[in-house]
């Protein structure tokens, strides 16, 4: 039984982990994200017969995309935020994992021990039969 809760929690930190770097790499999608559209901002300019020709538009076109960056950066906070929520989630399921681990040895070496107390048991009951026959 507590082997099976061992592989359990084994398989929920395993998880865990695995839902953390899902997360991470959403992160530094976001990022990446960030930097191409902060590029675009520092970049936009007005062109003399171009799609952007007046510097009202050329504002409206730059805060749209500084909002943007805005959206973004919190849905990297709420990323940010339940990658630390799994961290310390991780953790518990490691200390619980870990005082199985320890439950699982200490019940391994009891059995041990019964074993060898078993075969002493037997060898001295042994012994005394080879006694007394002799």
């Amino acid at each position: 039984m507590i082997d099976k809760l061992y592989n359990l929690k084994k398989n929920q930190t395993n998880q865990r982990l695995m839902e953390k770097s899902q997360l991470e790499l959403q992160i530094e999608k976001i990022e990446h994200e960030i930097s191409l559209t902060q590029n675009r901002i520092d970049s936009a300019t007005v062109e003399k017969f171009g799609a952007i020709s007046d510097f009202t538009i050329l504002t409206m076109h730059k805060n749209t995309m500084k909002m943007h960056i805005g959206k973004l950066n919190e849905e990297k906070r709420k990323l940010i935020l339940q990658v630390e929520s799994l961290v310390k989630e991780i953790i518990e399921l490691q200390k619980e994992s870990e005082q199985f681990k320890y439950i699982l040895e200490e019940e391994k070496k009891e059995a041990f021990l019964k074993i060898l107390k078993e075969e002493e048991e037997a060898s001295t009951e042994y012994m005394q039969s080879k006694y007394i026959n002799s």
